[in-house]
């Protein structure tokens, strides 16, 4: 188990990588279809995705977060 501390950091890394998954796999495959070189372009995109995906939610969900505080109760 990880420390309540670190739960924000790790809620933004798994959301970013499920994200980042499931966007990559669809975009992938709507862009250039399914055949037998869907795998190595699914994985080259997604080596691109993610590190993107975390890192806009590292800055966004703060952002995010302050913001749905305020206009909640």
């Amino acid at each position: 188990m990880f420390p309540k501390k670190y739960s924000n950091l790790l809620f933004i890394l798994i959301m970013g990588f499920g994200m980042s998954l499931m966007m990559t796999l669809i975009i992938t495959y709507i862009n250039t279809g399914m055949d037998s070189e869907y795998l190595n372009r699914f994985l080259k995109a997604w080596v691109v995705s993610l590190p993107i995906a975390i890192i806009a939610a590292l800055v966004v969900g703060p952002i995010t977060k302050n913001f749905v505080d305020k206009i909640t109760k």
